[in-house]
């Protein structure tokens, strides 16, 4: 049995697997924001649930919004702040009696979608997850790919290329909250697709309330659509320029946006290098359960 956590800043979910990928038991917890122990004890409370239930014990892997530092040990990059700094893995493993894989979340996602999912077959996958905020996984047969300094994959932080004056305006009193300012997160992310209509038409709307615009014909909505699908596009090409995916995978709130499996092959063409790509973009096969099952998949299958 393979146990995942997916620890997120809201809530934190386990979830059990049978070697087939079965789901066994699963449950979500709120995450105690702010107070490292009590997530700790969360967390190996979550497992002693799964492994009750199941009456089984489990391999424990955990998908976490930051990474390890290979230099230090310590969690850093984490937006679920009272993570960083600390010996997560260590320390988890010491009340659990037992080893603990750790992983982004956005590897988790390209893990799962990997073994089981939308990239199942292929070799290099590319997990982007557009939603709140933006980021990237990679996964090389099934496995995590982090890179030496744990951030393989950060693509949601590289500036947004072939930026135009329109890319320009947007950015007016924007910056990223890693402290830089172009980063394509605050372009492509579900905030910056919100963000971009609340400058176009000084209203405040959700995604989904304006994705029912374009629905309706609406100019303003249809018109920030463009703009967030030909953004996409560029910071798409840009992944394949540099790692060439076998496939990549949508996850996250925007990825739900149907019109996009459409609309990007032929635009991303236009940005390759030599205007020929045939890359798949396919939407994540597990949604929000991708996370939490790419944490159970970081321990490999037999």
């Amino acid at each position: 049995m393979r146990i995942g956590i997916d620890l997120g800043g809201t809530k934190i979910e386990v979830i059990a697997l049978d070697d087939d990928g079965e789901t066994l038991f699963r449950k979500r917890v709120a995450t105690p924001r702010g107070d490292y122990q009590a997530t700790l004890n969360a967390i190996v409370s979550l497992v002693s649930d799964a492994e009750l239930a199941t009456g089984q014990k489990g391999t424990v892997g955990v998908g976490i919004p930051g990474t390890l530092s290979p230099v230090t040990g310590r969690v850093k990059n984490a937006n679920s702040t009272w993570l960083n700094g600390q010996f997560f893995d260590a320390d988890l493993a010491k009340l659990l009696g037992r080893p603990v894989k750790v992983a982004n979340d956005a590897n988790c996602l390209a893990v799962s979608e990997a073994v089981d999912g939308a990239g199942k077959g292929a070799k290099v996958v590319f997990a982007v997850i557009i939603g709140t905020g933006c980021g990237a996984g990679i996964a090389i047969n099934g496995q995590v790919h982090s890179g030496g300094n744990g951030v393989a994959g950060e693509w949601g932080h590289n500036p947004l290329p072939w930026q135009d004056e329109q890319d320009h305006a947007f950015l007016q009193g924007e910056q990223c909250y890693c402290g830089l300012v172009g980063c394509t997160e605050l372009f492509v992310s579900g905030t910056g697709f919100m963000s971009d209509y609340r400058k176009y038409t000084g209203e405040t709307k959700t995604g989904s309330e304006i994705i029912e615009l374009i629905g309706a014909d609406d100019q303003h909505a249809t018109s920030v659509m463009h703009n967030y699908q030909s953004r996409l596009a560029r910071a798409l090409a840009q992944a394949i320029n540099m790692l060439d995916p076998d496939v990549i995978v949508l996850g996250g709130g925007m990825s739900n946006v149907d019109n996009l499996y459409q609309t990007l092959p032929p635009l991303i063409r236009n940005w390759v290098f030599g205007r020929e790509c045939d890359t798949p973009i396919r939407k994540a096969v597990h949604g929000d359960s991708s996370g939490v099952r790419g944490a159970a998949w970081l321990w490999p299958q037999n």
